[in-house]
């Protein structure tokens, strides 16, 4: 008899997936929601950031250490923010064991604290390494800390802009609630193992959720998310493979006070590629207000928060590499249905400040108890021409100056007005006919009006640059503009839908 239950836990272990979380989720959201409690002590809690960092997991402490397998884990310790545990367990063919927390793990460098004061206190959160650069060398390839959040990057990449588990009521007069994940299942791999299993449970006060994410790390590093979200109660609007980043400023919107860098962001577009096959391209902005832009689209192909141009020179930054930090695109598996892409563009002051968000939002959301399942593949990728449509052509920058007239005597005269130039590479526009040029199609909405628009081809990338002039109406509100080449009736391009952002100076 003992053998026999033996076989049978076993053989459950062993067929641990998905189902196992969303049973939990879905019991979790059946109970009433109760808020995880800190039990950091004073010295841990008032952590400054600085102090924070030199709380390091040590190498020879990282889990699986002692194992034949490329794949590590270190741990976050908890401090400031992060003031509550997360559950971490491992799962193995024969067992689902917690990794409990030892404070030897870390190396506290020369912080002074009660050492009693750590020995009831939890993980917040976890690494994973991989010789991603340099066989035999540990590099850090993903992180999940606080909330929902967790960031990925491939070969040769730094971190930037992050990912969510889910967003509810984001941007919402009535008010953000943060979903996180209150628990975490990792598959121990095999030596030969190159993917990595780790299962998560979230939890909020009004949604449950059961995920699995299988890692995948390489060049460009690719993230497969299957999920089931429960809800507890009414939410205004979910959101669904959400992207987190932070744009400051660049050449069309640059800084109030002079900086060597021309730009500075982790992501400076959204692009997406619609159920109906039309690819559209957003140029990021850092507003005066919070602006809150959507586009209606049925079974979406792709979409992603992309960091365009990799050359230093755009950024000069030998510090903080810009030119490094990936783009992540969202690859939705099955069929979504009807809902919508939300842009969310926050103010912000400084580059710590993440203020950008990107998401779907289904029309549809499940009945109370009922799951929403959904799946997609992410990619973190330094290969942008990888995310365009392979035959067509891209915007590579959008540059803005003050509207002008040169004269017959070459005197620049300013109009009053704004112009846009908007460079666009790709196979498209390079297989035209030498004596070929491309017709621009322009639209901009209700509060400005369209001065002209012209084309010419750019001998210094092979391009062409479209130039488009508006004068605003009304300065407190935003302009919605649209424009893409085409060759006859034919699109050669992506569509470059920008919104001019409210309070935009044409002294500028």
């Amino acid at each position: 008899m003992v053998s026999i239950t033996l076989l049978l836990c076993t053989a459950h272990v062993q067929a641990f997936s998905l189902d196992d979380v969303a049973a939990k989720a879905k019991a979790l959201g059946e109970e009433n929601y109760s808020a995880p409690a800190s039990n950091l002590p004073s010295e841990f809690r008032e952590l400054p950031f600085a102090d924070y960092q030199r709380i390091q997991p040590r190498p020879d402490k990282f889990e699986w250490s002692e194992l034949d397998t490329p794949f590590k884990l270190g741990f976050y310790h908890q401090g400031m923010h992060f003031n509550t545990p997360v559950k971490i367990n491992e799962v193995t063919a024969s067992t689902v064991s917690e990794i409990k927390y030892d404070p030897a793990r870390f190396d506290f460098g020369d912080l002074e604290f009660d050492q009693q004061a750590t020995k009831s206190l939890g993980y917040a959160g976890f690494r994973v390494m991989y010789p991603i650069n340099q066989k035999g060398k540990q590099d850090e390839i993903m992180s999940i800390l606080g909330a929902s959040y967790f960031r990925v990057i491939g070969k040769g990449q730094v971190y930037g802009l992050s990912a969510r588990g889910l967003n509810i009521d984001t941007a919402l007069p009535s008010g953000e609630e943060f979903p996180y994940f209150r628990e975490f299942w990792i598959e121990r791999p095999k030596p030969q193992d190159k993917h990595l299993v780790i299962f998560a449970l979230l939890d909020s006060p009004r949604a449950t959720g059961a995920y699995r994410f299988i890692l995948r790390p390489g060049k460009d590093a690719v993230v497969d998310v299957q999920a089931r979200v429960y809800l507890r109660d009414a939410v205004d609007e979910l959101g669904l493979a959400s992207l987190t980043s932070m744009f400051l400023f660049d050449p069309k919107q640059p800084p109030q006070q002079h900086n060597f860098r021309p730009a500075l962001h982790d992501s400076n577009g959204l692009a997406i590629h619609t159920g109906s096959d039309e690819w559209l391209w957003r140029p990021l902005n850092n507003p005066k207000h919070l602006a809150v832009s959507s586009w209606e689209v049925e079974n979406p192909k792709g979409f992603g928060l992309l960091q365009r141009g990799r050359e230093f020179s755009r950024y000069e930054d030998l510090d903080d590499r810009y030119e490094l930090r990936p783009s992540a695109w969202i690859e939705p598996k099955g069929d979504w249905g009807k809902g919508r892409i939300k842009l969310v563009e926050i103010p912000t002051q400084d580059e710590t400040n993440d203020n950008i968000v990107a998401f779907w939002v289904p029309d549809k959301l499940p009945e109370k108890g009922q799951p929403l399942a959904f799946a997609y593949r992410m990619h973190w990728t330094r290969d942008e021409p990888a995310l365009h449509q392979p035959d067509s052509a891209w915007v590579t920058q959008t540059l803005r100056a003050v509207g002008e007239d040169k004269q017959a005597n070459l005197i620049r005269q300013l109009d009053d007005s704004i112009a846009l130039l908007i460079d666009f590479e790709g196979p498209a526009l390079a297989k035209l006919a030498q004596d070929a040029t491309p017709s621009s199609q322009v639209s901009v909405g209700e509060n400005a009006k369209l001065i002209g628009h012209s084309v010419r081809f750019n001998p210094a990338t092979g391009g062409w640059r479209l130039t488009v002039r508006v004068k605003i109406k009304d300065p407190e509100q935003p302009v919605e503009m649209r424009a893409a080449l085409l060759n006859g009736d034919q699109p050669l391009s992506e569509t470059w839908s920008y919104q001019l952002p409210a309070h935009t100076a044409t002294s500028q």
